[in-house]
């Protein structure tokens, strides 16, 4: 007997399931030695990842035709801290779609923005990325924010700064300090909303982000996710009472 739509989509999604998992320890392990990285182990990262990003974008097209232009509230879009954020857990009462896909970065983002945003149109986005090419993310960040402007003229733009970070990915947090700064003036430059995630993660004491909010140094634990949380449904209720007036 051939299975129907709903163990389908269930079938679907154990397969993404799997396939994020082998993403996720592959980009990891490539974050944390990119240094030292062989050129077959960079292919091998990206191959992973693109599997997996295809299987998202799948996905996306289809929850895409099922939404008319500026039905869905929000769309979340980003690397691994947005893809492994339980959307419905922390933002209830909100129409919103994930649309993170872990490992992304700045470049890879920017190739999949019709299908991730423009042929949805949200009222909302909000915006985290650049964590797994921080030493190149500012070189088309700007471009990604002008696309999104000109694509969907109506949708309010919510751009998040790096988080801070601990363990092997401790000495990023200068750099993702720096690059905050000129997300913040891109943001001001562009008519957009610019939220702080660095500081309330970030501990004085010990330079990192305080252990209690993550699980490896970089990943969030559902502390640290409340904490986004708190900072960014504000806005969100701020924009949407307001959009459209």
């Amino acid at each position: 007997m051939s299975p129907n739509g709903t163990d389908r989509k269930r079938i679907a999604l154990i397969s993404i399931a799997i396939v994020a998992a082998i993403v996720m320890c592959t980009i990891g392990a490539a974050y944390v030695y990119d240094d030292i990285q062989t050129q077959r182990e960079r292919d091998r990262t990206e191959a992973a990842f693109r599997e997996y990003q295809a299987q998202k974008l799948a996905m996306y097209q289809e929850e895409n035709l099922m939404y008319d232009d500026y039905e869905m509230d929000v769309a979340f879009i980003g690397d691994s801290l947005t893809d492994g954020c339980d959307i419905e857990r922390y933002y209830p009462g909100i129409t919103a779609t994930n649309r993170g896909i872990g490992g992304d970065n700045t470049i890879w983002l920017e190739e999949r923005l019709d299908i991730s945003v423009f042929d949805l149109k949200p009222k909302v986005v909000v915006l985290l990325i650049g964590g797994n090419n921080m030493d190149s993310m500012l070189t088309n960040y700007e471009d990604i924010i002008v696309k999104i402007k000109d694509n969907c003229p109506r949708t309010e733009l919510v751009i998040c700064s790096l988080t801070s970070m601990g363990k092997d990915w401790e000495h990023k947090n200068q750099l993702a300090a720096y690059n905050n700064v000129f997300l913040h003036r891109l943001s001001a430059k562009h008519g957009c909303t610019f939220v702080d995630l660095y500081t309330p993660l970030f501990d004085e004491t010990t330079g990192q982000i305080r252990s209690e909010y993550t699980t490896d140094g970089a990943h969030l634990t559902h502390p640290g996710y409340e904490v986004l949380t708190g900072y960014i449904r504000p806005i969100l209720s701020s924009l949407l009472d307001g959009w459209g007036q």
